[in-house]
Formats: C-alpha cells, sequence, structure tokens
C-alpha cells in the first residue's frame, strides 16, 4: 500500500505541474517582445508563444527602388523578436524540465 501513496502522491505533483505549466504558457502568449533594424526604421513585435503581432515600418525606410534592403531589415527585426521570445519562453518553461533531461522538451 505504500506504493500507492506515493504513486497518488506523484499523480498529483504531475496533474500541479501541468497546470503551472499551461499557466505559464498563457502568459508568454500575454508578453510582447520587439526586435528593430534600421537605428528602429522596422519595428516587429512577437508574443513570448513566437506569433508575429505587428510589424511597423517607418514610411522614410520604403524606397521602390531599394525593396530589397526593406526586406532584409524585416527579416533581421523578425530575428531579433524571435530570439528575444526564445530566450524568454527558455527561462519561463525551462523551470518545468530542469534536471529532467527530456530531449524535445522546451
Amino acid at each position: 500500500m505504500r506504493g500507492m501513496g506515493n504513486m497518488q502522491g506523484m499523480m498529483k505533483q504531475m496533474q500541479k505541474m501541468q497546470k503551472q505549466m499551461a499557466e505559464a504558457q498563457e502568459e508568454l502568449g500575454e508578453k510582447r517582445l520587439e526586435g528593430s533594424a534600421g537605428g528602429g526604421m522596422v519595428k516587429v513585435i512577437v508574443s513570448g508563444q513566437k506569433q508575429v503581432l505587428e510589424v511597423v515600418i517607418d514610411p522614410t525606410v520604403v524606397d521602390p527602388e531599394d525593396v530589397e534592403m526593406l526586406q532584409d531589415l524585416v527579416v533581421i527585426a523578425t530575428n531579433e523578436a524571435m530570439a528575444a521570445a526564445e530566450e524568454l519562453s527558455n527561462s519561463t518553461m525551462g523551470q518545468f524540465t530542469k534536471g529532467l533531461n527530456l530531449p524535445g522538451m522546451f
């Protein structure tokens, strides 16, 4: 019977951890992270869940003769914002996997 009590306790802990993970994921979705390029001429806002929410482009950087530069700035700003979201996600969700050594988790 002793093993059964340990199993129930472990199941309760797992349920609690699942609830905390779901809450942390929800909180990540509410976070806003920004990447920018060209001295702030292009900004990309993403959620902590790595969804692009907004792209802001200063009209002065829009040059029909140099579309490639604008494209590059958007890519740079997006990658910067995604890196910030990844870092936030790792620090937030990493607390749940610390010491578990589960490949492919967060």
